[in-house]
Order: C-alpha cells, then structure tokens, then sequence
C-alpha cells in the first residue's frame, strides 16, 4: 500500500448502513462515513457496505460507489437486469446526483462551473491531480448554500458533471477552498470529510417513473 493511501478507520457499528429505499428492483442505501463501498483486498479492509448490505440482501449488485471518506447515498440493484440498466443511465449521465460540502474559507460569487481535466497521479495514487496536457475531462457545478462568519467555512451544494476518482475534492482543492477535514488534499484536520451524497433523481429502471431520494448531511 502506498505511504499515501487513506487511513483506514475501525469499521462503524453493524447497524450503520441504512437501508432508506427497498423495492423488487432496488435498494437505496445511507453509507457511513470512514466505510469502504466495497471490499478491499486484505483482510483488515474486509468490511464495506457491499458486504453489510449483502448480508441480508445477498442478491445485491453495487452500481456505484463514493470514497471511503464520503457519507451518502448509494444505489444498489437486486438483479443482474437492474443492475446492467443503473450502469447504462449512470454511464449516460442519465442519473442525477448532488452533493453538500462544507468548505474552507468564503467562495466568492453565488454559483459557478469548476472545469478542470484530472489524472491520477501515480507515484502518490490514491491522489488525483490536475493535468491540462492528459487529463480527462471533469467539470463540477456548485452553488452556496451558505456562509459561516463564525467558522469561515461555506456550505456549498455541487453537482458532479462527470464521476471522476475524487473529482469533488480535487476540483475544490484547486480553488482554494478544499472540504473541511480532507487532510489528503491540504485542508486543516477534523473530525471528519464534511462531503456528503445527498440527493440522488432517476427514472426507476423498472416503471420508467422518476423517483428521488434524499439524505440530509450529518454535519
């Protein structure tokens, strides 16, 4: 493992992965902060949500995932069917997520488009970076939320364009205002990465009607 890679926090209680939607086709899952989405490959990182979901839904496929660091909502389909049409509308763009963050320091404007190509940067990999020569595409919408004179951080809403690895934090980082607690990518150190997946909107896979689904951030 690279002297990079996240820490590895102590698994949370058994009962904190949420099941906050449950059909024939599909589960909507609330993750916990500091758990991987899935396994990882030595036994120490075992645990995941994948693993705790499929415990009592052992036909449960991930479609996606968020970084150990992130809280949120998760998709996870019950058939294979299910499964293939959640990746084809998340590779079309066709499903919409937005996120909360609390961010260092007061952003300037009300709104914005954060367009900047990244790589992963391999001698330090888990670590993205930016890169205007081989990088892909990545851009990132975001709106204040609001502004804390108190703790001089903003409450920011940020909508992900593309999904890359990391993509929110990197994207922040580079503006100068990183998410409170993301320690790998400069901010100050906290109690936790305040990035949280809160709103998920989607054309259900199996009746065709839009569905969304909502997780108020912990922070």
């Amino acid at each position: 493992m690279n002297v990079l890679d996240e820490k590895v926090k102590p698994p949370p209680n058994a009962d904190a992965v949420r099941v906050l939607h449950e059909d024939a086709w599909l589960l909507v899952v609330e993750k916990p902060e500091g758990m991987l989405s899935v396994p990882g490959r030595l036994p120490e990182n075992r645990d995941s949500v994948a693993s705790r979901v499929q415990l009592r839904y052992p036909e449960a496929l991930i479609v996606h995932r968020l970084d150990q660091v992130t809280s949120g909502l998760m998709l996870m389909a019950r058939d294979v069917a299910t499964h293939r049409a959640l990746s084809v509308a998340f590779a079309a763009r066709n499903i919409d997520k937005r996120y909360e963050a609390l961010v260092e320091g007061f952003v300037d404007g009300e709104s914005g488009d954060i367009d900047l190509p990244l790589i992963a940067d391999w001698p330090n990999r888990p670590r993205q970076k930016v890169d205007h020569e081989i990088g892909k595409p990545s851009r990132t919408l975001w709106r204040v939320m609001l502004r804390d004179e108190a703790t001089s951080q903003t409450r920011l809403a940020l909508e992900p364009v593309t999904g890359r690895s990391h993509q929110l934090r990197v994207h922040l980082a580079e503006t100068g205002h990183p998410i409170v607690g993301d320690t790998f990518y400069g901010a100050t150190p906290a109690a936790r990465v305040c990035l949280h997946a809160a709103w998920l909107g989607l054309n259900h896979p199996a009746t065709g009607q839009p569905v969304e689904f909502s997780s108020p951030p912990p922070f």
